[in-house]
């Protein structure tokens, strides 16, 4: 069986690497559910945990830490199950931080997911590199915590996202430094004051990402958002009316352009995922593009609090009666700025009639 099993790997070894990576993906998208479920939490940790003893294994084999023990026939298919829980944990990642409904993000899920499999490609050739073998395992590490640490308080904010980079970069030094105390080739192989570099340079990378709301405030998402014509609230039920997008935008919900007349007011409805418990403020922020500066401005600043719990998210309204015709975009953001996304829209004056359609979310 062992045998038939290292022919099977050494004929198709060129592949291979794709194929673990393609299939972690994969499982993650059939299989995770919510962020805060139980099911997601322990299937990413689990990927967590398998990646430290793969890491812990492949690093000891030089020593021959491993000879007659069970361990010693599988030890060569570590660096495969080492890009099987990197693969595992990256596109699990890519699902939880960019899940929206524009098409917009649904192009950048595609381009990240292409960049993450260049790179998980590239890494067959370097995983005897244990500097980007440890890199790789702090930046998993990190943003499992980031949105881990938020859903088992039932809160998000900055002090918490310090804690869980703290937790983290301690977890990552102890390990390093423990592989580098009883495995004589780690020794030989790195430094343990460039690794210990490398690994606060990420850190600081990632924080620096954060102060300039880079990094998608998980465990926060923005479910579903539209401009409308009005919306009302009827026995928890939130009756939208929206003009529908031609045929042909098969990929828009909603037209995006508001036909306007003097005295209607514009609606902003959005539906925001938030963990169980969780109680986060949330804002929209209404800007117009002046064209005159070629600059956003913003003109008001509506907030409410969203309440975790509800599968298809929170949902929430805000309005605008003085407004004018143009280019607009309400960003919804967290009380701190962090952006969910962006509802993008233009107001022309016209009077004509339209049909609109009503929905119950």
């Amino acid at each position: 069986m062992v045998t038939a099993t290292k022919h099977f790997f050494r004929r198709y070894k060129k592949y291979i690497p794709v194929l673990f990576f393609i299939g972690g993906f994969t499982w993650d998208s059939l299989t995770l559910g919510r962020i805060d479920g139980w099911y997601s939490n322990t299937v990413l940790f689990t990927y967590l945990i398998g990646l430290t003893l793969c890491l812990y294994i492949f690093n000891l084999a030089d020593d021959g830490r491993w000879q007659n023990t069970f361990l010693e026939p599988y030890q060569e298919y570590a660096p495969l199950a080492i890009q099987f829980f990197l693969g595992g944990l990256s596109s699990a990642y890519v699902i939880f931080f960019f899940q929206s409904v524009t098409l917009t993000k649904t192009l950048v899920f595609f381009l990240i997911l292409v960049v993450l499999l260049v790179s998980n490609e590239l890494l067959k050739h370097r995983i005897s590199n244990k500097y980007l073998q440890f890199s790789a395992y702090f930046f998993v590490n990190f943003t499992f915590f980031t949105f881990f640490i938020p859903a088992i308080f039932a809160t998000m904010n900055t002090f918490l996202f310090v804690v869980s980079g703290l937790i983290s970069l301690g977890l990552t030094l102890y390990f390093i430094y423990y592989l580098y105390r009883i495995s004589p080739s780690t020794r030989q192989e790195i430094s343990r004051r460039k690794v210990i570099a490398l690994i606060l340079g990420i850190y600081l990378s990632i924080n620096t990402c954060y102060y300039f709301n880079l990094i998608p405030p998980v465990p926060l998402s923005l479910q579903s958002g539209m401009v409308a014509y009005n919306v009302e609230k009827t026995n928890n039920n939130f009756l939208v009316s929206y003009e529908k997008s031609p045929l042909f935008k098969f990929w828009e919900s909603y037209k995006h352009t508001f036909n306007y007349t003097s005295g209607d007011s514009v609606f902003i409805y959005t539906s925001i995922f938030a963990p169980t418990d969780l109680e986060k403020s949330v804002q929209h922020q209404w800007r117009w593009h002046d064209p005159k500066s070629d600059q956003w401005k913003t003109t008001d600043t509506i907030a409410y609090t969203v309440v975790g719990g509800r599968k298809k998210g929170f949902r929430g309204y805000t309005f605008k009666n003085n407004i004018w015709p143009g280019s607009w975009r309400v960003n919804v953001t967290t009380g701190e700025g962090l952006v969910l996304g962006q509802i993008n829209f233009t107001v022309v004056e016209d009077s004509t009639a339209v049909s609109l359609t009503k929905s119950k979310f």
